[in-house]
């Protein structure tokens, strides 16, 4: 709004309007590029965001199979084994998940898939038939739990490459600029249309932002997968 006022105090009405049509084509052309930039910038946040959605659900699933496998086993094994796994949940949902929204992650969820892989090999190598299946299906799991993890946090660690984001800040900035110069007899209407521009551009810039950082926001993905288990496991 300050951008429309400071213009139209400069720059006549009746200049602005002689120069219309070769605004218009200008930002036609701009308009097309932003475009094409927004589409691929959208494709590759929306991929990222479903992935990491499918991440959590895996390795949630993962942690509520090895919880599942340690049923027949004896009792101080499935004790341990179980323990491990509702540890392991709790600590992702109560402190590695608001640390990822700072862009950090937690030690000791790392050293609680450890101990568990530890623990499940342990067992492996004292077993024999067909006790000895349910450690080596444990192990399989662990394998998958550990992957997911790592798929995890790679995702919350990544984002789009700098020169999109500059890519789409200057051009969004410059269409809103160019639209200063539209001329227009009604003050009120030209804000009003700036105003549109500008709010739509910087919706799509947020939109974007939040679908780059899967986890890093409240509108992200979240652990509600983990807290399922929880609740499954713990009842």
């Amino acid at each position: 709004m300050a951008g429309v006022v400071s213009v139209e105090r400069r720059v006549p009405a009746e200049q602005r309007k002689s120069r219309t049509t070769g605004l218009q084509q200008i930002s036609q052309g701009l308009g097309a590029m932003f475009s094409v930039i927004v589409g691929f910038s959208a494709f590759l946040v929306l991929t990222k965001y479903h992935a990491a959605q499918q991440t959590v659900q895996s390795e949630a699933g993962d942690v509520e199979e090895i919880y599942r496998l340690a049923q027949p086993l004896p009792e101080s094994k499935r004790e341990q084994i179980q323990g491990l796994t509702v540890s392991y949940a709790r600590d992702v949902v109560d402190e590695e998940w608001p640390a990822m929204r700072e862009g950090r992650t937690t030690e000791h969820a790392d050293a609680l898939a450890e101990e568990l892989r530890k623990s499940i090999q342990d067992g492996y190598k004292i077993s024999a038939g067909a006790e000895q299946l349910f450690w080596g299906e444990s192990l399989d799991a662990v394998d998958d739990l550990e992957e997911e993890r790592d798929a995890r946090l790679i995702e919350a660690r990544t984002s789009l490459p700098t020169m999109l984001w500059v890519a789409l800040v200057v051009l969004g900035t410059i269409i809103v600029g160019f639209s200063f110069l539209v001329g227009m007899e009604s003050r009120q209407l030209h804000l009003l249309t700036v105003v549109s521009l500008a709010t739509g551009i910087a919706l799509v810039l947020f939109t974007i932002f939040v679908l780059d950082h899967p986890y890093g926001t409240d509108s992200g993905v979240g652990p509600q997968p983990f807290e399922l288990v929880l609740h499954e496991m713990e009842r």
